[in-house]
């Protein structure tokens, strides 16, 4: 998992080559007017999903995890918190993981939870079992999907 600020993307910009492509659109383009949904940057190697979703507490969100894809969470509007634990720690998600959406769910609580501020990112991995929206009210948020 990596907490950064948009200012200092370029820094994390070769730990992925769709790295750089992500952090340049969302730096340049105005995110907080469009409409909610995906926006295709690469088909299914890079996409962003633009959501609105209502804030949660802690003690109700769950972690979830992904195979297939690194999350970048960036929110827009005001301050998310996300829960974040390794995987390692886990034991058996609550169902099967869902191959076709890229996910396995784990109602074990977090072990340390993360503020991430508008024009900060989050970057999670497949190891990264994360609780994210985490909060009160709602916020506009970006999440960058990266195939590995």
């Amino acid at each position: 998992m990596i907490l950064g600020t948009l200012t200092h993307s370029e820094r994390y910009a070769s730990l992925h080559p769709l790295f750089k492509m992500v952090f340049d659109y969302v730096k340049t383009h105005d995110l907080t007017t469009v409409p909610t949904g995906r926006i295709e940057l690469q088909g299914d190697a890079l996409f962003i999903n633009v959501a609105e979703p209502t804030l949660k507490e802690a003690t109700e969100q769950v972690l979830e995890v992904h195979r297939e894809y690194i999350d970048i969470h960036f929110p827009l509007t005001h301050t998310e918190t996300i829960g974040w634990r390794d995987l390692e720690t886990l034991e058996e998600p609550d169902a099967p993981f869902n191959a076709t959406d890229d996910y396995a769910l784990y109602t074990a609580p977090a072990s340390t939870y993360i503020d991430v501020k508008p024009g900060e990112f989050l970057i999670v991995y497949p190891e990264d079992a994360h609780a994210p929206i985490i909060g009160k009210g709602q916020i506009r948020k970006l999440i960058a999907k990266v195939r590995l």
